[in-house]
């Protein structure tokens, strides 16, 4: 073998005795080609780099200029969420808009930067959570409903002031005996469809502490199920609480294998943070401290089960409060289902005093008091309720009296006044109503 450079030749003899010659020659050419596509490999990298860095730049700019956006918009619906008299129709649809016009940007950014950073997680969840905001305000809020409705509140307020003007009206203070009784009842005032947003939620009842605990003026209440059995009992800190749906708290009055408080019927109410009602098994009066968080009940002495208020079964115990303290109302076997009233001993949760009426009950759709006189309504017709009846349990004497007042729905099962704020709550067919009293001259 001789090495030639970088090449060789080798020799060998055949089988017929040939000399066989093997020559290897490098390929000595300069391989140009190979070197000018990687130098425009190169080349093409080196301006796809600058490019990405370029579309870097300009993303970043637009992401700021997203954030900004996005606090704004964020300003805008808080200020939807401050109250119902902000919302303006066309504001949902621009915001909804909007936020898609973001959530596209962000996805856009994402894709293009081939990135999962935990900052584009985070935009995702802001805009996504700001668009159920959005929806739910809407919700609330079709067809403007709510403003028309704020603006019937404050017309039907001064058609209220034009006509005390015209009557012997009393203008008594909260808390306060000093007048006549009942003039007349306002128009009712209907705030919104249960919590649930259940309309077929026909059973229940709402309304506010009659004598709340310091720092719960503003509290409310509210349960309602589509039968008549009563499982627990939400609270709200305040009406605005209560309109947005944001339970403060929820009380339950049974937990399987562990507690049964439960109650039926629907006239319960909540008087100095404790919730009375009318207990399932045994039929008696309970009551719940939402304090403690614990349930006591009390057999009410002759009070029958037979005798419930015209509109629903199970309405046996009537809970109230007023000026004056606790009261319930039921009926026994020995009046022959006529309607007996009862002062609560807050103290020792008994009977402390007891009245028998010449009403039967169950010609009564439900009944509330006010400065310890019981008032007694009945159904005109599917538009109109009655306060037919008074009791007066300072003298003892009764009166059948005609003060006629609207009904939102033809059908309600809850029907008690608040003495913090001289209103009547109504429960009317799923619906939160209320009611102004206005009082005669002492």
């Amino acid at each position: 073998m001789e090495d030639w450079g970088s090449g060789n030749v080798t020799a060998t003899v055949g089988e017929s005795g040939q000399c066989i010659c093997h020559v290897y020659l490098p390929d000595t050419t300069f391989p140009a080609d190979r070197v000018g596509n990687a130098e425009v490999s190169s080349n093409k990298l080196a301006a796809d780099v600058e490019l990405h860095i370029n579309k870097l730049n300009i993303f970043k700019g637009q992401l700021v200029i997203l954030l900004e956006e996005l606090k704004n918009l964020t300003g805008r619906v808080e200020v939807l969420e401050s109250g119902p008299d902000k919302y303006i129709k066309l504001e949902f649809e621009l915001l909804r808009i909007e936020l898609r016009e973001f959530e596209a940007l962000v996805t856009q950014l994402k894709t293009s930067l081939n990135s999962s950073s935990p900052a584009f997680d985070s935009l995702y969840i802001e805009i996504r959570n700001m668009s159920l905001i959005v929806d739910q305000l809407e919700s609330y809020d079709k067809s403007n409903l709510e403003v028309i409705r704020i603006e019937f509140a404050k017309l039907q307020k001064k058609l209220e002031k034009c006509q005390d003007r015209q009557e012997n009206f009393s203008n008594a203070e909260i808390g306060s005996c000093k007048h006549g009784g009942i003039l007349r009842v306002g128009k009712p005032v209907v705030s919104q469809l249960n919590a649930n947003l259940a309309s077929n939620y026909n059973y229940g009842g709402w309304g506010k502490d009659s004598k709340p605990l310091p720092g719960f003026e503003q509290m409310y209440w509210y349960y309602a199920y589509s039968d008549r059995q009563l499982r627990r009992i939400h609270v709200y800190a305040d009406y605005y609480s209560l309109i947005m749906r944001q339970t403060m708290k929820t009380y339950e009055l049974y937990i399987n294998t562990a507690k049964d408080w439960q109650g039926t019927g629907n006239n319960y109410i909540v008087h100095g943070n404790t919730f009375y009602y009318q207990y399932r098994n045994p039929f008696s009066m309970a009551k719940y401290n939402m304090t403690t968080q614990t349930a006591v009940y009390r057999v009410v002495p002759k009070a029958s089960n037979r005798f419930s208020y015209h509109y629903s079964p199970d309405q046996n115990l009537d809970f109230a409060a007023d000026e004056t303290g606790l009261w319930v109302t039921y009926a026994t076997e020995e009046s022959r289902g006529k309607l007996v009233l009862g002062k609560i001993d807050e103290e020792s949760f008994a009977l402390a005093e007891v009245w028998e009426t010449t009403i039967f009950k169950q010609s009564v759709t439900n009944a509330f008091m006010i400065c310890g006189i019981l008032y007694a309504t009945r159904s005109v017709d599917t538009h109109t309720e009655e306060i037919f009846y008074a009791y007066d349990t300072h003298t003892g004497k009764e009166n059948y009296v005609s003060l006629p007042f609207e009904k939102f729905q033809s059908f309600y099962v809850n029907l008690d006044y608040n003495p913090t704020d001289q209103k009547l709550y109504m429960y009317n067919n799923g619906y939160y109503v209320s009611y102004n009293v206005k009082f005669k001259s002492a």
